[in-house]
């Protein structure tokens, strides 16, 4: 299907998805579990569909985190609570989350954009995409704000996993993929090796290494297609009509999403015309 932005697609489920970890309520869910801090949380919310995953397996697929990093939220987190609690906990953050972060929740809006996104979800391809794979086979929550989500979430991990195969096939290292991007994007190499949890020197090792990151973007945008290929251009058009005020409200409202290392930012690079919270 040609004509599709798939980086405008995906500034509209990125936003959805992203209350997954970084909400008050995402934060009080772990909390209540006995996380020791946020980025435990994280770590065991996003690793639990692949179960009590090993540090060195998280940090392989998670692919731009420092070893240390997941080691010191890895295993313990599984000491806290099991898998299948973390499950529980991100999806009662999510719903509380976005209950606050649009209010009314049960819309025809939101319904038909839960189903268009499923059919979305489930078209995209899972051969070699792990957190993909691991997601979809979870089970769908009933409500359809909830199974926007999870179709978002689905396709949020699909696009990731397709960008490591990217980074990797393009010979761009963890650390090297996070000072190319604070290159180009103008962003603080402090803030953002802390945000990953790489040493000075071991940035330093890296900073000046070549790499073709628009190269890495084309290749993640192409392997992002299929979904929306298999949505069709009728269905895809309505999805971003529909996305596009939720995805707007959220990351207008949501903290977190005004600084984060992908130096995300709907409300500038959505630039709808009028629009306003």
């Amino acid at each position: 299907m040609s004509g599709v932005d798939a980086r405008q697609l995906w500034l509209r489920f990125e936003p959805y998805h992203d209350v997954t970890y970084f909400t008050p309520e995402s934060r009080a869910a772990t909390d209540a579990l006995g996380c020791k801090g946020g980025w435990m949380g994280y770590f065991g919310m996003r690793a639990a569909p692949l179960g009590a995953a090993s540090p060195e397996l998280v940090t392989a697929v998670f692919y731009n985190f420092a070893p240390r990093m997941v080691s010191r939220a890895l295993p313990d987190a599984w000491a806290v609570a099991s898998p299948a609690s973390y499950l529980e906990a991100r999806l009662s953050g999510v719903d509380l989350a976005l209950r606050r972060l649009l209010g009314e929740v049960d819309t025809p809006e939101i319904t038909e954009a839960a189903a268009l996104a499923r059919s979305a979800a489930l078209a995209a391809p899972l051969a070699g995409r792990p957190l993909a794979a691991a997601n979809r086979a979870l089970p769908w929550p009933s409500a359809p704000h909830l199974a926007l989500w999870h179709a978002c979430t689905i396709l949020r991990e699909a696009r990731g996993d397709g960008h490591v195969a990217a980074l990797v096939a393009h010979g761009v290292g963890p650390c090297q993929a996070l000072a190319l991007y604070a290159r180009e994007h103008s962003l603080d190499p402090a803030y953002m090796r802390s945000a990953r949890g790489w040493t000075e020197s071991e940035w330093e090792a890296v900073a000046d290494l070549p790499g073709d990151l628009a190269a890495v973007e084309r290749a993640t945008d192409a392997a992002a297609l299929a979904p929306w290929e298999a949505l069709g251009a009728s269905g895809t058009s309505r999805f971003i009509e529909l996305m596009t005020p939720l995805a707007l409200r959220i990351a207008s409202a949501n903290e977190a999403m005004r600084i984060n290392p992908m130096a995300l930012d709907p409300v500038r690079e959505l630039a709808v015309p009028g629009w306003n919270t």
